[in-house]
């Protein structure tokens, strides 16, 4: 394996790591407050979909690869290496600093910086269009959220709520792996040279997601499941549902976005539903959404900037 590659898989399997530490927690914490699905049972249908959903579809995988820069190009492979060590360095600065942030953004910006800093095709259109969608995906699961909180009042009763808890549970952990999961898989791609999913790259990039996840579970999902929202059971449930519903909507146009920014959207939507914005804590809201903001132009800057002295390294 050309040295290159091999650095970039190495890369990969670090960035399938820390994405379960950052993601995993994050998604089982809407729902730690049912007993319905339980944390153990839970990382194993989230890693299993990791590994089992991409071999039906792999299009969100293969926007990173072919859509966003041309990285089968010579410095592809190198300058992803850059692109992904900057997106993990803005995540690792924002989450010491207490704000966490998407680790799908921060990607895309490191590949963008990375791409433009190596003199690779970079694509404006389909970054503004993976920006529209990174935008639109909380705000329709707000919405969704909000009218689902609504119904969810109508139809359920306490003990009726854990059906609908399984439900949005298996829904959110396919649409992560339709989706958010796939970054992961893209890094391989690019690292060994595929397009498709092979079943031993989909399951290596979920055992190293469960190594992650196991490890961040005890504190990822702190943000998301009590600084939002004076939680309960019906907002986890609610939020779940309407972001796994916007998160497959934008994994069948092929767009990457984030699943802990649809979930944050639907806690918010959520918790307006009950209360009038009462429950939601928005100093909390902010912090977050200030923490977007800034990743993407961070990582693009820092990518721009490694990609550029990694070059000058290799031409020197």
């Amino acid at each position: 394996m050309p040295v290159d590659a091999a650095v970039l898989a190495a890369v990969a399997g670090l960035f399938a790591v820390v994405s379960g530490v950052n993601d995993g927690g994050a998604l089982l914490a809407t729902g730690l407050k049912l007993p319905t699905v339980r944390p153990a049972t839970g990382v194993l249908v989230l890693v299993v979909m990791v590994a089992a959903v991409p071999l039906l579809s792999h299009q969100v995988a293969l926007t990173f690869v072919n859509r966003v820069a041309h990285f089968d190009q010579p410095g592809g492979r190198a300058a992803t290496s850059a692109a992904v060590l900057a997106a993990l360095g803005v995540v690792a600065v924002l989450s010491a600093k207490g704000r966490p942030t998407s680790l799908t953004l921060a990607v895309v910006g490191g590949l963008t910086g990375a791409g433009l800093g190596w003199g690779l095709p970079v694509s404006a259109g389909t970054v503004a269009q993976v920006l529209a969608f990174g935008v639109a995906a909380p705000v329709v699961g707000g919405l969704l959220a909000w009218a689902l909180f609504r119904v969810l009042l109508l139809v359920t009763t306490a003990e009726g709520l854990g059906w609908w808890h399984r439900a949005g549970f298996l829904l959110q952990t396919v649409a992560y792996a339709a989706n958010d999961a796939q970054k992961m898989l893209a890094l391989f791609m690019i690292a060994v040279g595929f397009q498709g999913a092979p079943p031993a790259y989909t399951s290596l990039v979920a055992a190293l997601f469960a190594l992650g996840t196991l490890y961040g579970l005890p504190k990822a999902g702190r943000t998301l499941s009590r600084e939002i929202i004076a939680f309960r059971p019906a907002h986890g449930v609610a939020a779940e549902l309407a972001s796994g519903v916007a998160v497959i909507g934008c994994a069948a146009a092929g767009m990457p976005v984030s699943m802990t920014q649809a979930v944050a959207g639907g806690l918010i939507g959520a918790g307006v539903a009950q209360g009038g914005g009462g429950r939601v804590r928005w100093y909390a809201a902010i912090k977050i959404v200030s923490a977007w903001m800034l990743t993407l132009p961070a990582s693009g800057l820092l990518g721009w900037l490694l990609a550029l002295a990694v070059k000058g390294l290799m031409t020197w």
